[in-house]
């Protein structure tokens, strides 16, 4: 096991190492069991559009180096209740999460342990809560708690985890970002 926890660890550092200007989470709470993340971005659009983008174009906005295989446009949510936030290769499949709650346009719950977590015998509960700032604004919330038995201190893993969802959800803000055109 603690080869396991050494080599996810690891992983999960130099992933958490190659991100730059990413989002820092409030932590709600932490302990040797568990914790519970929680980010928040703004974006300048409805909050259907965001709803779009975050669950049909999951493959556009998801960092590729957080998949299993490596290709970002292998994943994909079925916004249903019972429905797989998936990644599919041919044959090489992960399911990892299932929707849980769905509520459009406003939130989405899926639970499952992600990347490594998963290995680790960790569950979770990711929530993205959105709420429209007016016409073409929306804050998007992403909560995610997570515990489980280890022989390690979990609340370790925080700044990592806080390091690898500040990747996902930025993308999706640099996805709903209007592009601005150039000469």
């Amino acid at each position: 096991m603690r080869s396991w926890w050494r080599l996810t660890w690891g992983l999960m550092v130099a992933s958490g190492l190659a991100a730059q200007s990413i989002s820092r989470a409030e932590v709600l709470d932490q302990n040797a069991a568990g914790f519970t993340l929680q980010q928040q971005i703004v974006v300048p659009v409805s909050s259907e559009r965001a709803w779009e983008a975050l669950v049909n174009d999951v493959g556009l906005w998801w960092p590729s180096d957080h998949t299993w295989w490596g290709d970002a446009r292998k994943l994909s949510i079925e916004p249903l209740a019972n429905g797989c936030f998936c990644e599919r290769d041919g044959q090489r499949q992960a399911a990892h999460m299932r929707v849980v709650f769905v509520d459009p346009p406003t939130t989405l719950r899926l639970v499952g342990g992600l990347g490594p977590l998963q290995g680790m015998g960790m569950d979770g509960v990711l929530e993205f809560s959105l709420q429209a700032q007016g016409e073409q604004s929306t804050a998007v919330r992403m909560r995610y708690r997570a515990g489980g038995y280890v022989s390690e201190d979990l609340s370790q893993l925080v700044p990592v985890v806080d390091q690898v969802q500040g990747l996902q959800l930025g993308g999706l803000k640099k996805y709903l970002m209007p592009t601005e055109a150039t000469p």
